[in-house]
């Protein structure tokens, strides 16, 4: 009989097919191993930002960062192939000029918006029976300085940024990158005890960073009353749920925290 472990956050539950069957239809959302979990999530460590904030190996301060020049070329895609490699990492760092980069702040508090996505665009309507019709990519970032979401579109052919949009109040999937952060943050605050305990409990080991789990994530909205104070303003700031599973262990039920990644801080539904 599979053993089930009750701690503060609920139970670790015992294996994939539990955490599918349950958790899955429970909250409405793809967990990885059940489907592919690189929408929004999946193993940490890949994915990668506009800018990765370093640090110096003495005092760890944030070193000043730069824009890269954009790639060559590389491999194209044709009509409404998927983007290339090649073509995402251009159109990345055509996307980023200086004025955003330095009026800009990720998700690490560091110089440059947090990259979210690229996706390619959809055709102009006067376009649609075009063939040759050009190629364009939508580059989005998130600007945690002012909690906007800026979407450059950036034509692959001519390398220009055509368009340039910025919303407020708008939430798309959350990246991997932030996803790490979210985890940082979860796992130092003391709100973080219960999911170290069942950590603990199912693998024998401390968790100390976030790449000993696998995480899916969902964006939380503030529902007015149904939240505390400190994540009432969760849909204008950037707020997370985790889904954390230890890696080639159980899923571990953490629904009831959310990360405020805006403020950096971390706070539990009732």
């Amino acid at each position: 009989m599979r053993k089930i472990v009750h701690r503060h956050l609920g139970k670790v539950v015992a294996g994939a097919a539990i955490a599918v069957a349950g958790t899955a239809v429970m909250i409405g959302i793809t967990l990885p191993g059940s489907a592919g979990a690189d929408e929004s999530g999946g193993s940490l460590g890949a994915g990668g930002t506009a800018r990765q904030a370093e640090q110096d190996g003495q005092g760890g301060a944030v070193r000043p960062g730069v824009v890269e020049r954009a790639p060559a070329e590389g491999e194209k895609g044709k009509g409404r192939d998927p983007l290339t490699d090649d073509e995402t990492k251009r159109v990345e760092q055509l996307a980023v000029n200086r004025q955003l980069f330095d009026s800009s702040e990720n998700v690490e508090g560091a110089r440059g918006p947090q990259r979210v996505g690229v996706d390619l665009a959809e055709p102009e309507t006067a376009e649609l029976d075009d063939p040759n019709a050009p190629r364009r990519a939508d580059v989005t970032f998130y600007d945690y300085k002012d909690d906007t979401l800026v979407t450059k579109t950036v034509n692959l052919d001519t390398g220009k940024v055509e368009g340039t949009g910025v919303q407020h109040g708008v939430q798309p999937p959350i990246s991997r990158d932030e996803m790490t952060e979210a985890a940082k943050l979860l796992i130092a605050d003391p709100l973080g005890a219960g999911l170290k305990a069942d950590f603990k409990d199912a693998t024998g080991k401390e968790l100390t960073s976030p790449d000993q789990l696998v995480l899916n994530s969902m964006v939380y909205r503030a529902t007015p009353g149904a939240q505390p104070a400190v994540l009432a303003s969760c849909g204008e700031h950037r707020c997370v749920r985790l889904f954390p599973k230890a890696k080639n262990g159980p899923w571990i039920d953490s629904r009831d925290l959310v990360i405020d990644l805006s403020t950096r801080k971390v706070g539990k539904l009732g």
